[in-house]
């Protein structure tokens, strides 16, 4: 005789019915949202995308465009790296002055009320800073320092100095404090706690996040370049306003490799530091 679901499985119940909350949930964003795949398999839609896909091919390999795009693909990872290297001077001191566990006056237990408003101010400059998207950003320097690598640069710099300095300052609030705290108490400035008290046991975590963000960077930076901040996104979008597939395909084949490469040397670096 066949048990009843829930005799082998007591959390049988709950599953059953949080599955059925989230599709009672989700129907209406699809609704709204006018969420129909069903169109990708019309044939109008089957023959527009054969002949998408026809255009891509043959691929272009001739010397002076593989020239091209190797520049194009090093100057997007220059972009990045350039980038990540801005947002980390920002997000460092911000997170260090927004910090709890690095406030002397917090170790009575109540903060003082201008270090609060402070430390309130910081963290309001971080969300503002990660809450306009990088390529919003983009948009805006592209107008101000005009085309090129200069306005990616700046982009992925500002958005993700908010993104680092949220996640390092949840990193260094969730660490132990007992040794920082100690350290604070007898006389130890704020970067001498930071340096000796926290940072010794969050450097590989800190480290980690740093290292993802830097390969997303990556990927942001090509972005960009469809609107005018340069490097490798920049010239695929001149190839696409051409119509010119191969060149299209052949450097999203570069791209696709440099993600992969990308991947790889921040799977390997975390594994080192770790």
């Amino acid at each position: 005789m066949t048990a009843h679901p829930a005799t082998r499985d007591p959390a049988w119940m709950p599953r059953v019915f949080w599955t059925l909350a989230a599709v009672v949930m989700l129907y209406p964003l699809l609704v709204a949202t006018e969420f129909k795949p069903w169109l990708l398999f019309d044939e109008q839609s089957r023959k527009s995308t054969l002949r998408f896909l026809a255009d891509f091919f043959p691929l272009v390999a001739s010397g002076e465009f593989l020239i091209m795009v190797a520049k194009e693909t090093w100057r997007t990872v220059a972009i990045a790296t350039a980038g990540i290297a801005l947002a980390l001077v920002l997000a460092i001191p911000l997170t260090l002055l927004s910090t709890r566990v690095l406030s002397i006056s917090a170790l009575s237990g109540r903060m003082a009320a201008l270090p609060f408003v402070l430390r309130q101010t910081l963290r309001m400059a971080l969300v503002v800073l990660r809450s306009v998207p990088e390529l919003v950003w983009a948009l805006i320097f592209v107008r101000v320092v005009g085309l090129g690598p200069t306005a990616g640069v700046l982009a992925i710099a500002l958005t993700y100095a908010g993104m680092l300095g949220k996640v390092y300052g949840e990193i260094l609030e969730s660490s132990e404090t007992h040794a920082s705290a100690t350290l604070l108490r007898n006389g130890a400035g704020r970067l001498q706690t930071f340096f000796y008290g926290i940072l010794p046991q969050n450097a590989a975590e800190l480290t980690s996040y740093t290292v993802y963000r830097w390969e997303c960077a990556i990927r942001s930076s090509v972005v960009l370049g469809f609107v005018g901040a340069g490097g490798l996104g920049q010239q695929m979008d001149n190839s696409m306003k051409m119509f010119n597939g191969g060149e299209v395909a052949t450097m999203l084949l570069v791209f696709i490799a440099l993600v992969a490469l990308a991947d790889a040397a921040s799977a390997w670096l975390r594994k080192e530091l770790g």
